[in-house]
């Protein structure tokens, strides 16, 4: 993987990680038993374009086809993002 490649990624992971932190919510629960528990929850959903981008650098590293990509990208919208097939044809 040439360096150019790996800066690239090193800087998506970085904002990735920075823009899921800013799209999370702190929840907290209470217990009888075992007391309180702070639960960090994140929507991914609102960092789609940031793995797009992450998925563009790897296809183009991998010399993937614009039409593999795209299916990735889809992919990606109707399973990771929970988007069923009714969703996803109502766009």
């Amino acid at each position: 993987m040439s360096m150019n490649t790996r800066q690239k990624l090193r800087d998506l992971a970085t904002t990735l990680m920075i823009d899921l932190k800013k799209h999370s919510e702190i929840k907290i629960r209470i217990f009888k038993v075992t007391g309180r528990a702070d639960l960090q929850e994140f929507d991914v959903a609102k960092s789609k374009p940031i793995i797009d981008e992450i998925d563009r650098v790897l296809a183009a590293h991998y010399g993937f086809t614009d039409e593999e990509l795209d299916f990735i990208i889809n992919y990606d919208i109707k399973y990771r993002m929970g988007r069923g097939e009714a969703d996803a044809e109502g766009e």
